[in-house]
């Protein structure tokens, strides 16, 4: 019996090859050349504080200006915020910069295909999210001691924070929060096959792409489980926050974050491209 077309199976062939080539990279820089792997992964989390800083800056701008009968510029603010905070994803992501959502879709592959083990794979995420966190970090200590952010933006901050630490509080809460860490890193993850499978061949349309997604999670309140990091750090130094509900709320998003990204994304697209299922001698 001849064998079927695989490559008519399997469009995403080049996209699970391309995750594979990252992620070894990616562990053998976390595992071989840690402090640089930690710098990589605190750049992203700097950018992403001071993308949603903006984003917080333009909502704050916006929804200062009086409304009147016929027109509200709150939803203009949000919208034009989400616009500029999409941008986040496509500076990280080309100053080769190192995001825990992203590289759950990546280790997942790897573990699906046993390029890695899932300690390894575990231990890569954890730093990643260190690094993260310690970007976010310097840069709410940068924050606390200047006139940043703006009064308006900060009054957003803390609405957004009550918003966020309020699905905490009950379970019906936290289902809402779970889902919408969920398709947030469905989200994410959607741009980054885009960006690796291949049939996007200039930067534009990939810039595009990311921005596209994080203009999604940003407009419709989805939630990141690293921006929401630096947004409480941000926010505790500055103002004080309630630090179980946070890492409550952190503790939720990260798992949503990894279904969405980790297993809707990662493992069904890895499975979906699993050329072993029909050539089962294949390594």
């Amino acid at each position: 019996m001849t064998s079927p077309d695989t490559s008519k199976l399997f469009p995403g062939r080049f996209f699970i090859d391309s995750v594979l080539d990252a992620a070894d990279t990616k562990i053998a820089m976390s595992r071989n050349i840690t402090i640089q792997y930690l710098q990589r992964a605190a750049m992203a989390g700097i950018l992403i504080g001071m993308f949603y800083s903006a984003y917080y800056a333009v909502v704050g701008t916006f929804a200062g200006i009086p409304a009147s009968d016929a027109v509200s510029f709150e939803g203009l603010g949000k919208f034009l915020g989400a616009l500029v905070f999409g941008w986040a994803l496509v500076f990280i992501y080309f100053t080769k910069s190192e995001l825990l959502t992203s590289n759950m879709m990546l280790t997942s592959i790897a573990v699906y295909y046993k390029r890695v083990k899932v300690s390894r794979a575990a231990t890569l995420l954890a730093l990643c999210f260190v690094g993260n966190f310690l970007g976010g970090l310097l840069l709410a200590l940068l924050l606390k001691f200047s006139s940043m952010p703006s009064e308006a933006a900060l009054e957003q901050m803390l609405h957004s924070v009550d918003t966020k630490l309020g699905y905490v509080t009950s379970a019906s809460g936290m289902g809402d929060l779970f889902v919408r860490a969920v398709l947030c890193n469905l989200m994410i993850n959607v741009a980054m096959l885009l960006v690796y499978n291949g049939f996007i061949k200039d930067a534009i349309t990939m810039a595009l792409a990311m921005g596209m997604s994080v203009f999604i999670f940003a407009f419709t309140g989805l939630e990141h489980s690293v921006a929401n990091t630096v947004l409480f750090t941000i926010v505790g130094l500055k103002h004080g926050i309630d630090v179980g509900l946070a890492a409550g709320n952190v503790a939720i998003a990260l798992l949503g974050n990894f279904i969405g990204g980790g297993f809707l994304i990662g493992v069904y697209y890895a499975y979906v491209n699993d050329t072993r299922r029909i050539h089962p001698h294949d390594d």
